[in-house]
């Protein structure tokens, strides 16, 4: 029994050094369902977040790796000017062989007895199909087909952020937002990252691309005229914008002393390895960061609309706000000479802050 208490000890440890409202683990062994909803701050409104599919080691790894994405939700929604709070979900498989309509269902109802604190959506792993099996236990759910009345998947309007973002960045480094001529490496080609290559080469952008699926990297070269290269060869370029659109930690020690970039800009999350000390580093370089929390806020936009029942319009219009939200948190950067990612979270705690203020928790 000792054993057993040191280790819920430390969970509420974590809980209590992160910050956390509360963690629900979800067991469920006719499904082979092992999941962790994280419940970071709901001061906004309810935690909305989606929910990861991942063959992780250890279910501390799983925890860990859930309680930083589920903090990172309650910044991007409170950045982004959204009523809603931060949490996240992670299914501990393998998502290409251990999923099934019983154990998405059975996902459904540990989400349903929340009563509406923490919403899902799709993430790593989980797909539109994933949330059409959730919504047949609970209306908690968001990112649902067109078809059944949701926005259908939100990487195309996470993708626009992201290229606003960099489009906020190159205004601030060369003086003009114009694309046209730059080179940019995209990191990572999945759903998002494919459709950030379009975006760019709309523009006329030299784009370079690099993924592990070597038959995905040669389809979107083809398709778009864009030049693959090899992963060990990303940090070496001459390019002038790094978008790393997979997953995190990329920008790190050794990374960030090969790096001749002038702009960081992406969707993946949690792209600094440590967010001070690498925001720092990338500071002292003269590489301006584009916060990825901020950046790539177009998925909760697109399933925040779905949720209010807003349109294509709103969505879009709310999506084009993170243009001038990147441009706040560079001026608040260079005013006081910190970090862009300390900017954009001093903004987002500055606005939980004040709205504590008026109203208590969801």
């Amino acid at each position: 029994m000792s054993g057993n208490s040191s280790i819920v000890n430390s969970v509420l440890d974590q809980l209590s050094a992160s910050g956390h409202k509360k963690v629900v683990y979800c067991n469920d062994p006719d499904t082979g369902l092992k999941a962790i909803i994280a419940i970071h701050d709901t001061t906004l409104g309810p935690a909305l977040g989606g929910t990861r599919m991942w063959s992780y080691t250890t279910e501390s790894e799983a925890l860990e790796d859930v309680l930083r994405l589920s903090s990172a939700m309650t910044y991007k929604a409170a950045i982004t000017g959204l009523n809603l709070g931060g949490g996240k979900a992670v299914i501990i498989g393998d998502s290409r062989k251990g999923k099934s309509e019983a154990m998405m269902r059975s996902y459904g109802r540990f989400i349903k007895n929340l009563n509406g604190e923490f919403i899902t959506a799709e993430d790593v792993g989980t797909t539109t199909k994933d949330m059409e099996y959730i919504r047949m236990e609970t209306s908690h759910v968001t990112g649902v087909p067109e078809s059944l009345g949701g926005a259908g998947n939100p990487a195309p309007t996470t993708a626009k952020g992201v290229f606003l973002g960099i489009k906020a960045c190159v205004k601030e480094v060369f003086g003009t937002d114009m694309l046209a001529g730059r080179s940019v490496v995209v990191q990572g080609i999945g759903n998002v990252g494919e459709h950030l290559v379009a975006l760019l080469r709309a523009e006329n952008v030299e784009v370079y691309i690099s993924d592990i699926n070597e038959e995905r990297l040669q389809h979107v070269a083809r398709t778009y005229k864009a030049k693959p290269i090899g992963a060990d060869k990303i940090f070496g370029l001459d390019a002038d914008i790094y978008a790393p659109c997979a997953l995190g930690a990329t920008v790190n020690d050794k990374t960030i002393n090969k790096m001749k970039f002038a702009i960081i800009a992406g969707s993946a999350n949690n792209q600094l390895a440590d967010e001070n000390k690498h925001g720092q580093l990338l500071l002292e370089k003269g590489i301006l960061f584009a916060p990825d929390y901020l950046i790539n806020a177009g998925g909760l936009i697109s399933c925040y609309s779905e949720l209010t029942g807003f349109g294509k319009k709103r969505t879009m219009q709310l999506t084009e706000n993170i243009y001038n939200a990147t441009r706040d948190v560079i001026k608040m950067s260079k005013t006081d000479n910190i970090p862009t990612i300390w900017a954009a979270n001093r903004i987002a705690e500055k606005r939980i802050i004040d709205i504590k203020k008026i109203k208590s928790s969801f």
